[in-house]
């Protein structure tokens, strides 16, 4: 396997419109399908990068910047930030373009992770990221932080799984 790809080669980029049945009472896409789409480049990004199967570890952050209506095209724009042994992070920039105005702008961003798996399903090793562009650099220079705090997280998480209720309600 590779040691090392650019963030370059795992790039997605994915532009749609917004219909009707996008959007919410607001008139805004649905926070839930800006979500879905999100899961889908991401994944696309993980697998252009470890060339495996992978799976959506955690969806670290998504957030909302700015409405998309129906009167924007959305722009997915997703890449490789940053790999552990067998985790990528995967960064997703979406912009809103109006498309009377041409006016452009971040409408969401959103970080997921990923593991790849081998053929008997186990967390495999990914090839590490070379970062080019100075967005590419800022997102692999801060990533250990946001490591970290994942790690947290997921023991704050599993310490409340202890005292959940499984029961059938």
């Amino acid at each position: 396997m590779e040691a090392k790809k650019y963030c370059r080669e795992s790039r997605v980029i994915r532009t749609s419109r917004i219909f009707p049945n996008d959007v919410n009472n607001h008139n805004t896409l649905f926070g839930g399908r800006l979500m879905s789409d999100v899961d889908q480049v991401a994944s696309i990004s993980a697998a252009r990068h470890s060339r495996r199967e992978c799976v959506t570890a955690s969806t670290d952050s998504v957030d909302f910047l700015h409405p998309i209506r129906t009167t924007d095209s959305v722009c997915f724009i997703s890449y490789v930030a940053w790999t552990g042994t067998s985790s990528m992070e995967v960064f997703v920039k979406i912009i809103a373009e109006d498309l009377k105005s041409s006016v452009r702008r971040i409408a969401a961003t959103a970080l997921l992770t990923f593991v790849a798996l081998d053929e008997h399903k186990r967390p495999t090793r990914v090839p590490q990221v070379i970062p080019e562009t100075e967005e590419e650099k800022k997102l692999h220079e801060t990533a250990l932080d946001r490591a970290s705090m994942r790690k947290q997280r997921k023991q704050k998480s599993k310490d409340v799984a202890t005292f959940l209720n499984v029961d059938y309600p």
